[in-house]
């Protein structure tokens, strides 16, 4: 079908969407989860149906991701599968590389959400899992970032407004919400407000929910580390902190220019540990950056050891168009699979440390997603998954013993 253009505001090009039948095929991250259920609510006001499978639709929407190569390479399968469908194209992919979407089909190109001045994206549904978006861009110059290009400088959602739809989540029986952003410790600081004191305000919000805080770039969490800390003990928010370190060598942060030292790591785990002994922390490392020597992973594998991360997501580099890491020489693919999966072998280590010790142990849990019939997933305080054999509503809390340790979550049952 013809091209409709990357301009325009998405309320005005949906509108030939009125009253049909509309199939969304969301991939990547949980910001990207969050435009989609936002374009879902704007559907619905439209009077559209949302179905599941593109068979069954009048119109197809994509909402794609190419955060590395692996992923571009399956958007654009999905897109030359779906080229006969009247298909509208979204996300990161469709901002950035529009001519490669072009090259295999010739879809109506939407604009985000947040240039169609809708602040954030809970569209929330009883039972589900809510969405909060806390702004769009990002405030960083990592040169082998595609996101940056994609969204832009970082442009701040209003607090009150993210409280409004946090509010709305709670009241509709949603029992976790994520805060996500490209990076929500840089939420802000151009509108002069703070990450801290938003998750003040939150910590006030009566009822029975949790918030979990979404990705957070050390860089932005070192101004604000102390009452950060503080505030990540609030009893609504999972004491949780995803904190993406890429690398463990120094040498290798600036060459990402990540703007930080693995010594400010290794302070703000300790600040944060320090106020929540119990804090659960993720990370995400890149294997296989251009200049990447044995020693820089071994630096990464010891950084892991002093983090002692409840989560490691490894990602093998993947040069992306347009970034300044582009241009550089990266490991062979062979090389990066054995770091990559050397760091994976450490950091299971690490799991298992960490895990053991728990089974057997009681813990005061929220169901927060019914995974199947009979069967649900409860989160701990410190955001730990628990799987229950029991058909229990979302949104209860119960206590729950550990029974096994599955390396990556627990298998549990109510206690008393």
């Amino acid at each position: 079908m013809a091209d409709g253009g990357h301009s325009g505001r998405l309320s005005d090009q949906i509108r030939v969407l009125q009253g049909k039948k509309v199939a969304i095929l969301t991939y990547g991250c949980t910001f990207n989860q969050g435009d989609t259920r936002i374009l879902e609510r704007m559907l619905a006001d439209l009077g559209c149906t949302l179905v599941s499978r593109p068979d069954q639709a009048d119109a197809v929407v994509v909402n794609t991701c190419t955060v590395v190569a692996g992923t571009e390479r399956r958007m654009l399968r999905v897109l030359r599968d779906l080229r006969e469908q009247d298909l509208f194209v979204m996300g990161c992919m469709a901002y950035v590389q529009r001519e490669k979407i072009l090259s295999v089909c010739n879809p109506v190109f939407l604009p985000p959400p947040s240039g169609a001045g809708t602040c954030c994206g809970s569209s929330v549904r009883s039972g589900e899992t809510g969405i909060v978006q806390l702004g769009s861009g990002c405030a960083g110059f990592c040169t082998y970032c595609i996101t940056r290009l994609a969204r832009g400088p970082l442009t701040s959602y209003p607090g009150y407004q993210i409280l409004e739809e946090l509010n709305a989540a709670v009241r509709s029986g949603t029992a976790e919400i994520r805060l996500t952003a490209q990076d929500c410790s840089a939420w802000g600081q151009d509108t002069g407000e703070s990450l801290p004191a938003l998750l003040d305000r939150i910590g006030e919000i009566p009822g029975t929910f949790r918030v979990r805080v979404g990705m957070m770039n050390p860089a932005t969490v070192l101004p604000i580390l102390d009452p950060l800390a503080e505030s990540l003990g609030n009893r609504n928010i999972f004491r949780f902190a995803h904190i993406p370190v890429q690398s463990g060598s120094d040498r290798i942060l600036r060459q990402m220019g990540r703007r930080y030292t693995t010594d400010d790591v290794i302070g703000i785990v300790g600040a944060l540990r320090r106020r929540n002994p119990d804090i659960s922390i993720a990370t995400d490392i890149i294997a296989g950056f251009p200049g990447e020597e044995e020693d820089d992973v071994m630096a990464t594998v010891d950084l892991l050891g002093r983090m002692l991360p409840a989560k490691v997501n490894i990602t093998r580099y993947s040069p992306r168009p347009s970034t300044p890491a582009a241009m550089l020489k990266a490991p062979a693919d062979r090389i990066k699979k054995d770091r990559s999966r050397l760091i994976q072998r450490y950091a299971e280590e690490i799991y298992r440390h960490l895990n053991r010790p728990l089974v057997g142990s009681t813990h005061q849990v929220l169901v927060t997603e019914r995974i199947r019939p009979g069967s649900v997933l409860a989160r701990t305080d410190t955001y730990t998954g628990i799987v229950l054999n029991q058909d229990l509503p979302v949104g209860s809390s119960l206590a729950a013993r550990i029974t096994e340790d599955r390396t990556y979550f627990f298998i549990g049952e109510p206690s008393g």
